[in-house]
């Protein structure tokens, strides 16, 4: 079955960056898209970025375009996510996913962007 687990999360300064990983297992990780989805305190999934298989596509969403970038390593099974220039609004619960909705989901790594 898909098992994905998240690591990376921190408290980190307004401004700052932090690199979010997921490894996945129980699937063919390389010829499935990828998401990262994130829970923000008191709201529902949010679904933050997409990339295709083979890494020729990424999707963001506007919130983070510009500041945030996934990439994956299909050989290691890996999933990233770098996040630069950090904002508050950026502190939640992240979760790699096989698609928009969560699906697959680990338990999260958290993020907290505070002063």
């Amino acid at each position: 079955q898909v098992q994905l687990v998240e690591s990376g999360g921190a408290l980190v300064q307004p401004g700052g960056s932090l690199r979010l990983s997921c490894v996945a297992s129980g699937f063919r990780f390389s010829n499935t898209g990828m998401s990262w989805v994130r829970q923000r305190p008191g709201n529902g999934l949010e679904w933050v970025s997409e990339i295709n298989r083979r890494s020729t596509t990424t999707y963001y969403a506007d919130s983070v375009k510009g500041r945030f970038t996934i990439s994956r390593d299909n050989v290691k099974n890996m999933l990233y996510l770098q996040m630069n220039f950090l904002k508050p609004e950026g502190t939640a619960l992240y979760f790699c996913a096989t698609d928009r909705t969560g699906t697959g989901r680990g338990q999260g790594t958290q993020v907290t962007v505070s002063s």
